[in-house]
């Protein structure tokens, strides 16, 4: 297995530094106040406020590397904005009203949680073109479109492969979700997505925890499985090691792990390492940052979905700047109420019949 302090110390890398289609974008400096705005200046009179969800996940830094270099291709001026964590929705709203005030033509989201749609709402009254990256809200057209990856399929694809490796055994399972306190879809359908893969009947779609507890699985070859819990963990290592510590105390036969995201997944392997259960556990994972693919590549992870923040910043600057220039808007996926910006199981366990990349060649292309 690997050596998750490199992963650590990677990660901490990315977020010190700040880190396939038509690439537009912005360089530009920027002053960051912990969770506030930073302003960048360029020439342009296109103003676009970028609000991720934090900065302390890698794949917020690199939404923002890509947004800046497009905004400086296109000439539009690009203010930063993030939470002070993931779950922070005031913040969130402040940076909406700010947006208003400054006049801008648009705004990129990445919403934190239902509270954050009212104020999005009100930018789009005030004439703001408001695309959401990454996270659809609820209800989807409280934007004007979303430019994300089908987390739905991205849960499925890990799912099934996790299915493949468990060969008709039993599987434990324990679900490290986002949240327990609020409802965000790229939550419920990761989640719900991968049960969908294993086999496993989920009651609500769109609701975490509510299926059976036991019953029978039918990917794969098919077979049993119990469901320890679900815990969330704020897509944080921190939150993934002490959900994982939870659900060991509960069942410490558990022998599949899903995460919501690499972050969690590297505090989950820690726990498991702790409890000396690294090398029974079958762990996957969505997000695919160069990081995770390290991690698939020396064995920590079995399996992740790899999705293209870059591309969504990049998208989403352009389709700004094109409505501001020539009014043309963009449109959706084919049979989608969203842009589909693309997703790739990487594995270096190949399953015939599931189409997937090698840790390698998705490391060339990790989050671009």
């Amino acid at each position: 297995m690997s050596n998750m302090q490199s992963h650590r110390s990677l990660a901490r890398r990315l977020m010190a530094v700040g880190s396939v289609v038509t690439v537009v974008a912005l360089g530009m400096t920027a002053c960051s106040a912990g969770g506030g705005d930073s302003t960048g200046k360029s020439d342009g009179d296109i103003g676009v406020t970028l609000i991720v969800k934090t900065t302390t996940n890698p794949f917020f830094v690199a939404m923002e590397d890509g947004a800046k270099a497009a905004a400086k291709k296109a000439g539009v001026k690009l203010t930063l904005a993030a939470g002070k964590e993931d779950g922070d929705e005031d913040t969130q709203i402040q940076a909406i009203e700010n947006a208003i005030s400054k006049g801008d033509k648009g705004i990129l989201i990445t919403p934190n949680g239902p509270s954050v749609v009212d104020a999005i709402q009100k930018a789009r009254n005030s004439g703001l073109y408001v695309i959401a990256l990454d996270t659809a809200p609820d209800p989807a057209d409280a934007v004007d479109i979303t430019f994300a990856t089908d987390n739905r399929a991205a849960g499925q694809a890990i799912g099934k492969w996790t299915a493949s490796q468990l060969d008709g055994k039993d599987a434990t399972i324990a679900l490290l979700d986002l949240f327990d306190d609020k409802v965000v879809s790229v939550d419920y359908n990761r989640d719900q997505g991968f049960l969908e893969g294993l086999g496993i009947n989920v009651a609500d779609k769109n609701k975490n925890g509510d299926e059976k507890d036991t019953g029978s699985y039918s990917g794969g070859k098919g077979g049993d499985y119990e469901i320890v819990g679900n815990e969330a963990t704020q897509g944080a290592e921190d939150g993934g090691r002490t959900a994982m510590e939870t659900l060991l105390s509960k069942n410490s036969g558990i022998n599949v792990v899903y995460t919501i995201n690499e972050p969690a997944a590297y505090g989950a392997y820690q726990a498991l390492k702790a409890a000396g259960k690294e090398k029974d556990v079958l762990l996957v994972s969505i997000d695919g940052g160069c990081d995770g693919v390290d991690g698939v590549a020396d064995g920590t992870i079995g399996a992740t979905s790899q999705q293209y923040p870059v591309k969504m910043a990049e998208l989403g600057v352009e389709a700004i700047a094109k409505l501001a220039t020539d009014g043309t808007k963009p449109s959706t996926s084919a049979g989608l109420d969203f842009f589909n910006t693309g997703v790739a199981l990487v594995t270096n366990t190949s399953v015939d019949g599931l189409e997937s990349i090698t840790s390698d060649a998705a490391s060339k292309i990790c989050w671009g």
